[in-house]
């Protein structure tokens, strides 16, 4: 097998056979990679990954693309955006030559002691059966639209005690899912075994990325919340590929891109003790246009709405910034025209640390000023949060003097 190691944004020369260089075209668009020949020789490219890392097989070949800030960064900025971490909780530290399937199977391996160490969870799960006894409440309906006149068997409910619930089968599948992959780690591989045998008797079922249930914590599954963060995690962003009828996992991947606007959407509404309903990301925006006519659709990643008619916040988290030779200055142009349709001041454009230096500029002729804050992603998960307090004191100066300005109007 042929080994890629990539990092993001680095191009790195590899030589390929047709077959592999095709292979990976093939998965181009969801790795983000751009392949581009060698000039001068036949078989050689320069393999550059986008904002996408984690880990893939693609045929005969197995892609690792490592992210810059690191992976124990990477997970620990995840699990707190899917809001399942806490401030000052620092549950990564593996070597940097892991790669990140291997990086998730060590943690699940090792969060999944901490948790069974307290003792495997258990809890009652409501089942409907056919019994030859009565055990818990007959289904009255069913019984009598079934077997009118006859006494047995007996339609049923009951509530069974069990360890067969919804925490342990994500913590299973999400092993599960991680086995299937060709991890390079040996202590990986053993830890997944491990966790596997633990919950040998816990149903396997395939988990939707899109569908996952929410874990909701009391005292009695507390000692799950790391566990079930990484299951989460791991279940979210797992690739899929189809093999000759079958389903098997072919990979994690995460866009570094999504998760940035994540996180900082998440942190935000900490920071600034905000609901879903006044910060809203993109993805909860009712309908917000540039033209009169209704047909330029804008979606921010960020807006603060007091209602639902009126607006005092607009801004976008940028990962990486928008490169385009024939359109320079892409970002500030979209602020500009939120700002503009939403009859705003000004607004926030937020980036990671690196892609844009701290400015502000006042729009000629409108005085409409928008915002550049950088975001540094080093150093602990509270470190990360401490700066964001900064940026969450951006946004109030900018809701204030749109305030001012509707109380003026």
């Amino acid at each position: 097998m042929l080994h890629i190691d990539l990092q993001e944004h680095q191009g790195t020369e590899y030589a390929l056979t047709m077959t592999q260089r095709d292979e990976l075209l093939g998965d181009a668009k969801n790795l983000k990679l751009s392949i581009k020949p060698i000039v001068g020789t036949s078989s050689r490219y320069l393999v550059t990954p986008g904002s996408t890392v984690g880990a893939v097989e693609v045929g005969d070949m197995s892609v690792r693309i490592d992210p810059k800030i690191g992976i124990p960064q990477l997970l620990s900025l995840a699990c707190y955006a899917m809001r399942l971490f806490k401030r000052q909780h620092e549950p990564f530290n593996f070597r940097k030559d892991e790669a990140l399937p291997d990086v998730l199977a060590l943690a699940l391996a090792a969060a999944a002691r901490g948790a069974f160490a307290h003792g495997l969870l258990h809890g009652y799960r409501t089942e409907e059966d056919t019994l030859q006894t009565v055990r818990g409440r007959i289904r009255i309906d069913d019984q009598l639209r079934r077997r009118p006149g006859f006494m047995l068997p007996v339609d049923v409910r009951y509530d069974e005690f069990t360890d067969d619930i919804v925490e342990n089968r994500l913590v299973k599948a999400a092993a599960a899912r991680l086995a299937r992959m060709r991890l390079r780690s040996q202590d990986a591989r053993a830890g997944l075994s491990w966790v596997a045998g633990m919950l040998e008797q816990v149903s396997i079922v395939e988990f939707a990325a899109n569908d996952l249930p929410e874990a909701r914590f009391t005292r009695l599954n507390e000692h799950y919340r790391d566990v079930l963060a990484l299951a989460r995690l791991i279940l979210r962003h797992s690739a899929f590929a189809s093999d000759r009828g079958t389903v098997r996992a072919s990979g994690f991947l995460v866009n570094m891109n999504d998760l940035f606007q994540e996180f900082v959407t998440m942190a935000l509404r900490e920071a600034l003790d905000a609901s879903e309903h006044e910060l809203r990301s993109d993805r909860q925006l009712r309908k917000i246009t540039l033209d009169k006519g209704e047909t330029v659709k804008l979606e921010p990643d960020l807006s603060w709405w007091d209602d639902d008619d009126t607006c005092t916040f607009v801004g976008d988290a940028k990962y990486k910034r928008l490169v385009n030779d024939s359109v320079p200055n892409a970002d500030l142009y979209q602020l500009l025209a939120y700002a503009t349709a939403l009859n705003l001041p000004g607004g926030l454009l937020v980036y990671a640390q690196g892609e844009a230096d701290a400015a502000s500029h006042v729009v000629r002729h409108s005085d409409k000023r928008l915002n550049v804050v950088a975001l540094d992603l080093s150093g602990s998960l509270d470190d990360v949060l401490e700066r964001v307090d900064y940026i969450a004191d951006r946004v109030r100066m900018l809701r204030c003097e749109a305030e001012r300005l509707q109380l003026a109007a």
